[in-house]
């Protein structure tokens, strides 16, 4: 490795080899002033994906004339030496095959679900999947380096944080999404201001989180008035154009637009994640939208390395951070103690109507202590039936992952309102079992 700068901060990328999230990362540090002379590791288990990575990143480090070190290694001991920032982003396996099986397969023992990635049955088994190996991740992180600030990207969200922080709850363990980006995107547009002028307070559970409140900075006036009056207008006409692809116009919003009518505040995810935690959701969920973004995606994923512009991630003139974990980074370091929109934290009285210690997705305070949530005022009851649906589910989920027992398993799937049939649920574990023997064979 290396000999590291004088700057003290290194950051350890874990889950490197993703070109999409470790180079946009890697970008994004180039960028930052306060974290100039960062040591960068990155580590991966895939090393050609590592190294590819690191030689585009040396590529770029000397175009720009970068002051850091980057190094790069398939030990994660080594890379975790004296880390002070760690960040996650793994999957395990063939991303697309596995997630294709943990949608499709529930679906041919009749149990209705939507996408199959972080909620129902598919989303058990993704997290069957991935939060033992983030677990284990965070088992050399305790060991080597356990006062490093840490934050996961992996899905499921809320399973896998609640798989580390029962495990460690004195780690400074955060999940982090882009899902809150969407307000960002289309609040300016409702409310014709700039985003700057925007206030807002919203959570939930990662990818089924609404908006509580909304105010304009300047005059501290409701938002809300001038979002319902434009509400069925904007998103009946709204283009998803964020993910690679131009969907049609409105598409996936059947789910969206049900629980905004029924409930009364303004969904987050405005796709059809939302539906991963709903029993009735495949009653009026888009699903012929939902496959066209999944195949997009796929093909957009799959073909990322084929069609990338490396360079629009590494350009000078442009600012703006591909990530949100940057600025996260520079506020801890700096003190700041400004507000970031959404982080996934052990709930501490945060949400009322769900229990403590379940990971929950609020407003977060940053600086030299980490991240501290922040509590939501006033959440609304009905909304929050809907999220403590999800409580036992994830309690469930993290007892399976951490005692290696397949009757949590089981017991989760019985737990999930998507799941209706007891008899129906112990064939699919069997069957998952069979077809996922490499990941889930250490259920017993």
């Amino acid at each position: 490795m290396e000999k590291e700068s004088d700057n003290m901060n290194k950051i350890v990328l874990i889950g490197a080899g993703s070109a999409n999230f470790g180079l946009g990362t890697i970008a994004d540090i180039f960028k930052s002033k306060i974290l100039e002379g960062s040591t960068i590791v990155l580590h991966d288990i895939n090393p050609k994906a590592l190294e590819s990575t690191k030689k585009i990143s040396e590529k770029y480090k000397e175009e720009l004339d970068v002051k850091c070190n980057i190094s790069a290694t398939t030990d994660l001991n080594e890379a975790l030496q004296n880390a002070n920032f760690c960040i996650i982003s793994i999957e395990v396996g063939d991303r697309f095959k596995l997630w294709d099986q943990d949608w499709q397969i529930p679906l041919d023992f009749g149990l209705k679900q939507i996408m199959g990635e972080n909620g129902g049955p598919g989303g058990l088994f993704h997290s069957l999947r991935i939060a033992p190996e983030i677990v284990k991740i965070c088992d050399e992180i305790v060991k080597v380096c356990p006062d490093a600030f840490v934050f996961n990207y992996s899905n499921p969200m809320q399973r896998v944080c609640h798989s580390v922080t029962t495990k460690y709850p004195e780690l400074k363990f955060t999940g982090l999404c882009h899902e809150i980006a969407s307000m960002e995107r289309q609040l300016p547009t409702l409310m014709e201001t700039d985003y700057s002028n925007i206030e807002i307070k919203a959570g939930g559970l990662n990818h089924f989180s609404i908006l509580i409140d909304v105010k304009y900075k300047d005059t501290q006036k409701d938002g809300y008035p001038i979002i319902r009056e434009k509400f069925k207008e904007y998103y009946s006409s709204l283009i998803n154009d964020h993910e690679g692809f131009v969907s049609e116009p409105g598409a996936e919003r059947g789910l969206f637009f049900n629980l905004y009518e029924k409930y009364g505040f303004l969904p987050i995810t405005t796709d059809s994640h939302l539906g991963e935690y709903i029993q009735w959701a495949h009653k009026v969920v888009d699903q012929e939208a939902i496959n066209h973004f999944y195949n997009n995606y796929k093909k957009k994923c799959l073909t990322f390395y084929e069609n990338v512009s490396y360079s629009s991630f590494f350009d000078k003139k442009n600012e703006e951070m591909n990530e949100r974990i940057v600025p996260i980074i520079e506020a801890i370091i700096e003190d700041s103690n400004i507000e970031e929109e959404a982080v996934n934290l052990p709930n501490k009285k945060f949400i009322d109507q769900v229990p403590e210690n379940i990971v929950v997705e609020v407003p977060g305070i940053l600086n030299k202590k980490g991240v501290t949530g922040i509590k939501l005022e006033n959440y609304p009851s009905t909304f929050g039936t809907l999220l403590n649906n999800q409580s036992g589910v994830i309690e469930l989920t993290t007892d399976a992952v951490l005692k290696k027992s397949k009757q949590s398993a089981y017991l989760a799937l019985l737990a999930d309102p998507v799941v209706d049939d007891a008899k129906a649920a112990e064939k699919l574990l069997n069957k998952m079992m069979e077809t996922q023997k490499d990941y889930l064979g250490y259920l017993a």
